[in-house]
């Protein structure tokens, strides 16, 4: 999804993320002075540096335990982007382990369907009073900065809220993104990975609301930390954890559901 909003192809993001991108590579596929361009994705939340005569993520220097992770989920009125808006979101900030900061509104819309109604329990006239999309999304993207956005199946938050800030005449989020279902897959076994699954069988929430922002943020919290434990001692930069999010063999699935055999017993 970066590839598409950054201008860069994705041979050039992956050596943005490891290896490091020539000056010349990268005037090549850029269309802007390359100081404008990169002050540019640095507002977008992505911030790139020189080193050594290349250029890199500024994630590949950022010790985990010293970057800030957002943690965000969001409630749509429907999957469409094109029809449908965000009907509530919420984030925590997330550094060393640490919630540092928290964000959370509902939006104010003017149709909810009775399906996710059901789903979410969120009615039209709980966001009467709730400030608009555009207002939300803008204090969302402050309160975000540069920080490594995480979510549970992350394209579609990331997407969903990316093209909505679009919508109202903002331009893509660029920060760097992990998926805590991918992370999960790699570091932890589970029989599957929905996050209403692992919150029952892991206890990753005490008071969980499946399907309302903060709640399924909390969750998504204690499976990032959890995941956190168990991924290899080399693991050590922002890039290496997004890299093996995705790159590193997932765990291999039990047979049988272990929660079916707690109920038959």
């Amino acid at each position: 999804m970066l590839s598409k909003d950054i201008g860069l192809d994705a041979k050039s993001l992956s050596r943005l993320s490891k290896k490091g991108l020539s000056l010349k590579t990268l005037k090549d596929q850029i269309n802007e002075e390359l100081d404008i361009t990169l002050e540019l994705w640095r507002a977008q939340g992505l911030d790139v540096r020189k080193e050594h005569g290349s250029f890199f993520f500024n994630t590949a220097f950022i010790d985990i335990n010293e970057a800030e992770f957002c943690i965000v989920d969001i409630e749509t009125n429907g999957s469409k982007i094109e029809k449908h808006q965000i009907i509530e979101l919420a984030a925590i900030k997330v550094k060393n382990g640490k919630i540092i900061d928290r964000f959370e509104s509902l939006v104010q819309t003017a149709e909810i369907n009775p399906h996710i109604t059901e789903l979410t329990g969120i009615k039209v006239s709980d966001t009467k009073d709730a400030p608009k999309l555009k207002e939300v999304l803008i204090e969302f993207k402050l309160f975000l900065g540069d920080a490594v956005f995480v979510a549970h199946d992350v394209k579609f938050d990331y997407g969903f809220i990316s093209k909505s800030l679009q919508k109202i005449g903002f331009a893509p989020l660029l920060n760097r993104s992990l998926c805590s279902l991918a992370l999960a897959e790699r570091t932890i076994t589970s029989y599957r990975y929905a996050l209403s699954y692992l919150n029952d069988t892991l206890h990753l929430n005490p008071n969980p609301r499946h399907h309302r922002a903060m709640s399924d943020v909390m969750t998504t919290y204690g499976l990032f930390l959890l995941s956190l434990e168990n991924i290899p001692e080399e693991i050590k930069s922002v890039e290496d954890l997004v890299r093996f999010s995705k790159e590193a063999p997932r765990h291999k699935r039990p047979k049988f559901d272990p929660l079916l055999k707690v109920e038959e017993d």
